[in-house]
């Protein structure tokens, strides 16, 4: 009872961190291209990776190791960051929530595909609600749609979700943030080489939000998020510790009325009521 506690406490620290992730790409595409956004926070985060495995001397992973860790980098260290940001060249980050709300239902499912967690039939009718509620609200909050903006974050969902779960279920043997930091550096090196391909012209006429964009996608969404992601869904179970991610839209709305004064509707605080019963739902059929 008590790892299962603690697992979804990291979950849920996890989320927080992740909530600011689309806002934070969304300014910094403002100033840097997808693909050196991509490249140049993997290499950062990958960067501050290599220090934590040199300075805690952690073992290499075994060579059976290599090809999980291959598909999470494929997944939450190039996929999704890749194309979330080509993506939001198209579509709003409002509009982007509709497939954010989707992405426990992948993670669930990728959960029992490769972690061989087993959820009751209740759970799923919980978490097919709460994906509902998300992609339902910001359908009415989201900005215009775009047929290109959609097929890419529809892709990047389904890669997240593989990645989550594979890294989730490697976690149990390596642990939440060696595996973020070996899939980091697998990628480095083809990373490194992209963002020097695609270094700005010039860094003078970028301004200090896409700076702080990068910073925060490089550090923490890239990195500490994970570290805490990992440990909940390996101690609490990838299926349930995932629904969690229903709550990350609205608590990037509510850290946009707290820090930016935008103002909060009573549609939102409706929903989100709706959707931590759904967590709590999920949660006990998990």
């Amino acid at each position: 009872m008590q790892r299962q506690a603690d697992g979804w406490g990291s979950g849920l620290l996890g989320v927080v961190i992740f909530s600011g992730s689309l806002p934070a790409t969304r300014v910094a595409v403002g100033g840097f291209t997808p693909l050196f956004l991509t490249s140049a926070r993997a290499v950062i985060a990958a960067l501050l990776g290599v220090a934590l495995l040199w300075a805690l001397r952690q073992r290499r992973p075994a060579r059976a190791d290599l090809a999980p860790l291959a598909i999470v980098a494929l997944g939450v260290v190039v996929g999704f960051p890749l194309l979330t940001a080509l993506a939001l060249q198209h579509v709003t980050s409002a509009h982007s929530i509709v497939f954010i709300g989707l992405l426990p239902l992948a993670t669930a499912l990728f959960g029992v595909l490769r972690g061989g967690e087993r959820p009751r039939a209740a759970f799923w009718l919980f978490s097919l609600i709460g994906s509902a509620a998300v992609a339902g609200f910001a359908l009415v909050q989201g900005g215009p749609a775009s047929l290109t903006g959609d097929l890419l974050m529809l892709a990047a969902i389904l890669l997240c979700g593989l990645g989550y779960a594979e890294g989730a279920a490697l976690s149990r043997r390596l642990g939440g943030w060696q595996v973020i930091s070996w899939a980091l550096v697998l990628a480095l090196p083809a990373m490194a080489v992209l963002a020097v391909a695609t270094r700005p012209a010039a860094v003078s006429g970028i301004g200090g939000p896409a700076w702080l964009g990068l910073a925060y996608v490089s550090v923490f969404s890239m990195l500490v998020g994970f570290v805490f992601w990992y440990r909940g869904l390996a101690r609490g179970g990838i299926a349930g510790v995932g629904q969690l991610q229903l709550l990350q839209p609205f608590l990037g709305l509510a850290l946009a009325g707290l820090l930016l004064g935008e103002p909060v509707a009573w549609s939102m605080i409706v929903v989100t009521g709706l959707i931590v019963l759904c967590v709590a739902g999920a949660k006990r059929f998990a």
